[in-house]
């Protein structure tokens, strides 16, 4: 059984990091610099576990008055093709909502755009590098 809850406790905020750094950093290469930064303080962190095992991590913070970004979306390979990326962007959404805020943004990598288009993201950029790594800005209108 899996369910995601939001970091309250320091193991939980660990972790969060624990499977972003196993995904990102040693997964794909992105320097642990970028991944961990200055917004790890202030976000909103989400956890996927089965049992008490963390699996699957995401982060929503405040960027403008009313604007949400999503970031650090992962899932640890051996658990993706079961929708636990829908799982965590289900709570990321309904936190959102309960923060009043009208819109979320997020950098897809360019891989996952289909992705996040079923949940109803619209792309908002062209194509460009982060991490060098191809992205594109999406966003989506929040239902209060």
């Amino acid at each position: 059984m899996f369910h995601v809850t939001i970091a309250t406790t320091e193991k939980e905020l660990e972790d969060a990091f624990s499977i972003r750094k196993k995904v990102f950093v040693e997964e794909q290469g992105v320097p642990i610099s970028l991944e961990l930064d200055e917004h790890d303080k202030t976000a909103s962190h989400f956890i996927v576990y089965t049992e008490n095992m963390p699996i699957g991590a995401g982060r929503l913070r405040e960027t403008d008055v009313g604007t949400g970004k999503v970031e650090r979306v992962c899932v640890l390979p051996e658990y993706r093709g079961r929708h636990l990326g829908n799982l965590v962007m289900n709570a990321l959404e309904t936190h959102a909502k309960e923060k009043k805020l009208q819109k979320i943004v997020l950098n897809s990598q360019s891989y996952a755009v289909p992705f996040y288009e079923k949940l109803g993201y619209v792309i908002t950029s062209p194509e460009f590098m982060d991490a060098d790594i191809p992205h594109r800005a999406m966003e989506k209108k929040v239902d209060l």
